[in-house]
């Protein structure tokens, strides 16, 4: 069970990581054509969702990998299930339901990650 976490989190955190650097880096009008639900939201909150999914990515390896504040690891599993949850929510309410299914993919590896490090295999 513990590889198989290291390797939820490991995909987790490389679809976060480039994710976060994306959305957090580029210019909001050069996000829209790829990210359509960016037009939604403001330039600022947009950044933070970046910010939000590259902590989220960092959360799911430094912390674990270190030994250094291991309880960071579920949080930051946790913290990126909740992302998944308010994403679904816009998806919903802009009808791209392909989105919504990825959003649930990405939320049930999110959910396993900090189930596990935080019950049965905790670091």
């Amino acid at each position: 069970m513990n590889l198989l976490l290291w390797i939820l989190q490991a995909a987790l955190a490389a679809l976060f990581g480039a994710a976060g650097v994306m959305t957090s880096a580029q210019p909001k009008d050069k996000l829209e054509p790829k990210l359509p639900w960016t037009a939604d939201f403001s330039t600022h909150t947009v950044r933070f969702i970046g910010l939000a999914e590259l902590a989220g990515a960092l959360g799911l390896i430094l912390p674990a990998s270190t030994g250094l504040v291991p309880i960071l690891t579920p949080l930051a599993a946790t913290g990126l299930a909740l992302l998944m949850v308010l994403a679904a929510l816009t998806h919903s309410r802009r009808k791209e339901s392909t989105a919504i299914v990825l959003n649930a993919v990405l939320l049930i590896a999110a959910a396993v990650i900090a189930w596990g490090r935080f019950g049965p295999h905790a670091l």
